[in-house]
């Protein structure tokens, strides 16, 4: 009875950060790429927080906590809607330099024409 078929494909995404790294159902492609996307969320929610401390505040308005909190959740939301479009472009860049570097050391072989393909030029004497 062969049970590793009954098991489904488990996406990056789905699994805590933490946990990423050691779950052997997940290809080191994919942890890469998740590690890159969660990089470039983190970097996208600091440049939404400081550009936010930029906007001038009216007399109107209040410093309050519940305000500090929403404009946090926003950018958060934000951050993560923008890195899994994959519209800023961050991530898959990141992952492409990875990729040259990871996966020769796992054993994964890259797909030809893709971008963890190193061009070869042979050299004629």
């Amino acid at each position: 009875m062969d049970i590793s078929a009954l098991q489904s494909h488990v996406k990056a995404s789905a699994v805590p950060f933490d946990q990423l790294a050691g779950n052997p159902n997940i290809s080191e492609k994919d942890k890469v790429k998740e590690a890159c996307r969660q990089f470039e969320a983190i970097l996208l929610r600091q440049i939404l927080s400081e550009s936010r401390k930029t906007v001038i505040k009216s007399s109107g308005q209040g410093d309050s906590n519940e305000k500090d909190i929403y404009n946090d959740m926003v950018d958060n939301q934000m951050a993560d809607s923008i890195s899994h479009s994959g519209s800023f472009g961050l991530a898959k860049s990141l992952e492409n330099q990875l990729v040259r570097q990871v996966l020769p050391k796992t054993g994964d072989q890259p797909q030809p024409g893709s971008a963890a393909t190193p061009a070869v030029n042979p050299i004629k004497h």
